[in-house]
C-alpha cells in the first residue's frame, strides 16, 4: 500500500465509498470541505501497491508549533479487513514522526468502534480520556474515545518489532485479506 496525493479521478470512487458505506465510511464527505480551506491539512489517497487500486483515503492536520498531528483513516467497505488502515497509519506515523519532526499523534475513535480502537491500541496508542458530550446516532449514545501515542513510544515499539521475524502488515499471519495473495510462478 501507498499513500498519494488525491487526484481529480479519484473523487468518484471516494463518494462512491460514502455512498456504498451504509454510514460505516463518511470519510470523504466529513473532510473534504475542511481540507479545502486550510492551510497545513492534507488529504491523501490510500492504493495498493498491485494494481494500484484506490482502498480509502486518511486525512491529517498539522499543529507544527505543538509538534502535534491527527488524522483521520477511512477505507471503502469492500477492502475493510485486509490491513490497509493498519499499513496506512504505520506509514503515516514513521512519516510525520520520523522525517516530519512531530513529536504527538492524537486521534479520536468513536468509542463503538471497536475494529479502530483494537487498532490504535495495537500500534502503541493509549487512552487519553473519554469526552462527556455525547451523542446520540441510530438511538445509542456514543462518546469519543481521545488517544495519544508519542513519536518515542512509536520508535520504541518499532525497535521491539523489529526483532521478530514477521513485522508490520505480516505480523499477524503469513497470509491475511485478500490483497496479501502470493502468486507462485514456475
Amino acid at each position: 500500500m501507498r499513500l498519494r496525493e488525491i487526484r481529480p479521478d479519484d473523487r468518484r470512487a471516494l463518494v462512491g465509498f460514502d455512498r456504498d458505506g451504509g454510514g460505516g465510511y463518511r470519510h470523504w464527505a466529513t473532510h473534504r470541505a475542511e481540507v479545502a480551506g486550510s492551510g497545513g491539512d492534507r488529504h491523501l489517497a490510500i492504493e495498493t501497491l498491485h494494481g494500484r487500486a484506490l482502498v480509502g483515503s486518511i486525512w491529517v492536520r498539522t499543529d507544527p508549533a505543538a509538534s502535534r498531528f491527527s488524522y483521520g483513516v477511512g477505507i471503502g467497505a469492500q477492502h475493510r479487513r485486509c490491513g490497509y488502515a493498519e499499513d496506512a497509519v504505520t506509514t503515516l506515523l514513521a512519516t510525520m514522526f520520523g522525517p516530519g519532526g512531530y513529536r504527538k499523534c492524537e486521534v479520536s475513535v468513536h468509542g463503538r468502534n471497536f475494529a479502530s480502537l483494537a487498532l490504535h491500541a495495537r500500534l502503541g496508542f493509549r487512552e487519553e480520556g473519554r469526552v462527556r458530550d455525547t451523542e446520540a446516532l441510530h438511538g445509542q449514545i456514543t462518546y469519543p474515545v481521545l488517544m495519544g501515542l508519542t513519536a518515542d513510544t512509536f520508535a520504541a515499539r518499532r525497535l521491539d518489532s523489529a526483532d521478530s521475524p514477521w513485522t508490520g502488515r505480516h505480523s499477524r499471519t503469513r497470509r491475511r485479506g485478500r490483497h496479501w495473495r502470493t502468486r507462485v510462478r514456475y
